[in-house]
């Protein structure tokens, strides 16, 4: 099961949105901002098909 769901980039504080595969859990992936282009780490808790928490942090 998939998700949306937006995070704020720890370079620009832009907000980004993020498509998340709730199955999987805890779960940690790097993105690029889609406004700077920064890489940085998202780590995201999912529980019972759900986002339950997502934190940005730069690499």
């Amino acid at each position: 099961m998939k998700d949306l769901d937006s995070v704020v980039c720890p370079f620009c504080g832009q907000s980004c949105t993020l498509e998340i595969e709730t199955s999987y859990d805890p779960q940690r992936f790097v993105t690029d901002c889609e406004v700077c282009c920064r890489p940085f780490e998202v780590t995201v808790i999912c529980q019972e098909g759900r986002v339950m928490s997502i934190d940005a942090q730069s690499e």
